[in-house]
């Protein structure tokens, strides 16, 4: 006998639009709604052709805080809605699917970072905008993958820093401005697991391809990329170019839009060591058409945070906004 939960899903399956309609019933409850859609890079390439921005977490947000929307449709990960949250609190924000997690959230807890803390008062906290809600309140800076050298830069030299919750982001910077920070041990599922044999197999195969790569990945990869950047970062650099050829190490939702600003680029994802679809964010993904449109359609799953929580967590980004 079927669950109430599974004849609920059975009948909301019923409802939904076909994938031809999806796109026009979309739009109508947007405008219904007086929302906007946005959505993250690593989305699925129809999602990113509805939506009215996309881009990286932080700057999405910033977008849909000045506009003029009353509801804030985010097809991203659950880190970002909550940080849509914070910078427009009078808003309703949605994400389609609630277990679009991020693997870097779910591995610093606010408990343990607040232990952690504690036990290093004298340390700068900087932390990487890919966390929770609590985690941002309990931080001085945040900081995004493109914004994190500059901000180190002016934490003065007799000033430790710690630095949370992506290691292999916080080796990359220790790198590039040679300060010794205090890195707290997580990683993200998809950057940390491409593989170096398959890429030196790539790199024999197209001697002409450049790597590029997203900072999340390990260090030995990242010694060998040609260029090294944000997800917005990545973009933009592609698009200094014509006729060229790209080993793209993040993940590989990204292609879809260097496809489309920069065509007449080859773009060749790197794999990972297994032979899974690991350069797919498996979180990312839990996001579809169907559930975007049930998300608008229902209101809900609707992203909430308690006052203090967002008073809080916002001090740390404005500082981050500050200094960079």
């Amino acid at each position: 006998m079927a669950t109430a939960n599974e004849i609920e899903l059975e009948i909301e399956a019923r409802e939904v639009p076909s994938a031809f309609e999806l796109p026009r019933a979309i739009a109508r409850l947007k405008e219904e709604l007086n929302a906007v859609i946005l959505a993250h890079y690593y989305q699925e390439s129809e999602i990113q052709d509805v939506a009215d921005f996309i881009g990286d977490s932080l700057e999405l947000s910033r977008r849909a805080a000045a506009t003029d929307a009353d509801v804030i449709v985010f097809a991203g990960v659950h880190f970002m809605a909550e940080t849509a949250k914070i910078l427009s609190p009078n808003k309703q924000v949605l994400l389609p699917d609630l277990n679009a997690g991020c693997s870097l959230a779910e591995g610093c807890p606010a408990s343990l970072f607040k232990s952690f803390r504690a036990q290093h008062p004298d340390h700068v906290s900087i932390t990487y905008i890919n966390c929770s809600a609590e985690v941002k309140a309990l931080s001085d800076i945040i900081c995004t993958s493109s914004s994190a050298e500059k901000i180190i830069r002016q934490i003065p030299q007799d000033n430790p820093i710690f630095f949370a919750p992506d290691r292999n982001l916080g080796r990359y910077l220790i790198k590039r401005t040679g300060r010794d920070m205090l890195l707290w041990e997580g990683s993200c599922v998809v950057h940390e697991t491409f593989s170096m044999r398959k890429l030196i197999q790539m790199q024999l195969e197209h001697p002409d391809a450049e790597l590029i790569a997203h900072p999340e990945c390990e260090e030995p990869l990242l010694e060998r990329a040609n260029f090294i950047g944000s997800t917005s970062g990545l973009l933009r650099y592609v698009q200094g170019f014509k006729r060229r050829k790209f080993i793209v190490a993040t993940e590989v939702g990204i292609l879809h839009q260097m496809k489309k600003f920069a065509p007449e680029n080859e773009y060749i994802p790197l794999p990972p060591d297994s032979s899974c679809s690991c350069n797919e964010c498996p979180y990312m993904k839990l996001n579809t058409m169907e559930k975007l449109y049930l998300c608008m359609k229902n209101r809900s799953p609707e992203i909430k945070l308690p006052q203090q929580i967002i008073e809080k967590a916002l001090i740390p980004i404005q500082r981050m906004m500050a200094m960079s």
